[in-house]
């Protein structure tokens, strides 16, 4: 079910108009006279949409919390999971029940120890409708429970059992075999009672148990982050690291100085891939599990008609988009589990590139030819009516391969992410990025009926059933292969249209050290340092 967010929309207007408070209280002028010093890390950044673990869904406001909050577990750089918060956990011989032993040292920023109870809190918070989560049903609920406080019925979590300060149960509806990744989501991170309790705005002065403390925030301007020095983990070597608020163009920035990592487009990717050039030696390129597709509203004619469906994706040269939009450096997807992740068929059955198999669809669909089409209109996030190239590249390919004209609507990127369920058109352009490293992450959460992630609203019975078969299954391999033949299922029934898997390609200045990107787009700043 779609909740609506409307304390962050309220929050932002607010905050457009005023100074966002800093953790300390100190006031603007306070702010703009004060001076950080030490080991500081100079960064291009965007103004999270909000900190609230239980509310984001987006990966810049997801960057932020990753440093400020932490959970019961994360992932290692090879994105194994490993204990963080919780130090050890069993699991019951049937996989259904963990026990979560947690680690004593763990204090939230003001001091106050972090206690299993803390947990309890947080996840029944993120799952309660008056906060308005969009992402607890999506991550929290396979524990039992769950499905009761989401929908009204209980305040509580049944599933969820604190045994003592350092000790909490979790039991699950069923054995599903990814709920550990499943905790490594913001969603889980835990929070404070009292500070979330205390202030409607409370996430502009967050309360949390990461590796860095927010020192403070100007929209528009700068966000700070300042390291824990009571982290339980491995403590930050960097002093500060200052996020400079689209404080201009990135890469004119890095040149001068101004930051000391910088993103690399389409319009400088000649430059730095130059092996005679002046970037060449700091640049890193990685994989990162990452889609990028065209969401049809399966829920409304035309697109409810598979064929119709299957005309719009076979029509689309996919091969040369990538090459003259992207000169090659994105990989071309003809499925929907990324290279890289486990499950990644590339035996998979692609529906090819054929136009006058396109037509032959639309001639054995119900609207038998292409003139009986109703308007089609696309929904795309941005400003000011320019969308992006590659959405302009395969409009046109409709426009020449098939004689459709598809018009764009154009939502605020905020709307378009977090609003697009009941905003969407005919169709949408639409990416997703991995939040854990399982082949369900994509195709049950973007296609299973019923799925908060389903935003095209697509319904087969045949992919429900081998993903909840997939889910429990113990064996990997045949896990694996479940997943594949749904993948398969949904390819051939055009549920999307797959455009391209992304890469990172990112300048970092010799002197900083640690600075990985991992392929879910996150970097552990904690093990970033200077060396000057």
């Amino acid at each position: 079910m779609k909740k609506k967010i409307w304390l962050i929309n309220i929050i932002f207007l607010v905050s457009a108009l005023l100074f966002i408070s800093l953790p300390t209280g100190c006031d603007l002028d306070w702010w703009k006279s004060s001076k950080i010093s030490g080991d500081v890390l100079n960064l291009y950044g965007d103004d999270p949409y909000t900190l609230d673990p239980a509310l984001a869904g987006d990966s810049t406001s997801i960057n932020y919390i990753l440093q400020i909050f932490s959970g019961l577990v994360t992932f290692d750089n090879d994105l194994d999971v490993i204990a963080d918060v919780a130090e050890r956990w069993e699991v019951s011989q049937d996989n259904l029940m963990y026990t979560f032993h947690l680690r004593d040292d763990v204090y939230f920023h003001n001091g106050g120890k972090v206690r299993a109870e803390d947990f309890k809190y947080s996840w029944e918070r993120a799952c309660n409708p008056l906060t308005g989560s969009q992402t607890a049903s999506l991550y929290l609920g396979d524990i039992l429970g769950v499905d009761d406080v989401l929908s009204g019925y209980a305040d509580t979590i049944s599933g969820v059992q604190v045994i003592d300060d350092y000790t909490l149960k979790v039991t699950l509806e069923k054995p599903v075999n990814y709920f550990l990744e499943k905790l490594s989501y913001p969603v889980s991170f835990v929070v404070n009672e009292k500070n979330v309790s205390g202030d409607q705005y409370w996430w502009i002065n967050p309360n949390g148990t990461g590796p860095f403390k927010l020192w403070g925030w100007e929209e528009r301007s700068e966000l700070v982050l300042e390291r824990n020095d009571n982290y339980y983990g491995d403590k930050a070597k960097l002093d500060y690291v200052v996020y400079k608020i689209l404080s201009g163009i990135q890469f004119d920035m890095y040149e001068t100085g101004e930051i000391d990592v910088c993103s690399v487009g389409l319009n400088n990717i000649y430059r730095v891939t130059d092996i005679d050039g002046e970037f060449y030696n700091q640049l890193y390129s990685s994989p990162e599990l990452s889609l990028m597709y065209i969401c049809f509203n399966c829920n409304q004619p035309p697109f409810n008609d598979a064929n119709i469906r299957r005309a719009f994706a076979s029509s689309i040269d996919k091969t040369k988009l990538v090459s003259l939009v992207f000169n090659d450096i994105v990989i071309q997807a003809d499925g929907i589990i990324p290279v890289g992740m486990p499950g990644y068929n590339e035996n998979l059955s692609a529906l090819p590139f054929d136009i006058q198999q396109a037509f032959d669809f639309i001639a054995n669909s119900s609207y038998g030819d292409i003139s009986n089409l109703p308007e089609i209109v696309v929904t795309s996030g941005g400003y000011g009516g320019q969308i992006s190239t590659i959405l302009e590249a395969v409009i046109n390919e409709w426009r020449v391969n098939l004689g459709v004209e598809v018009s764009v609507r154009q939502l605020d990127p905020n709307v378009f992410l977090y609003s697009i369920l009941d905003e969407k058109d005919d169709m949408f352009f639409w990416g997703w990025s991995a939040d854990y490293p399982h082949p369900q992450n994509f195709l049950e959460i973007l296609f299973a009926t019923g799925s908060e992630g389903n935003y095209g609203e697509y319904k087969n019975t045949e992919v429900d059933n081998l993903l909840e078969l997939a889910a429990v299954e113990i064996n990997e391999e045949a896990s694996t292969e479940l997943y594949r033949q749904a993948e398969q299922i949904l390819i051939n029934d055009a549920a999307c249209i797959p455009l391209y898997f992304d890469r990172n390609y990112i300048l970092v200045k010799p002197y900083v050290n640690g600075y990985e990107l991992n392929a879910l787009g996150m970097v552990k700043l904690n093990e970033v340092y200077l060396v000057k």
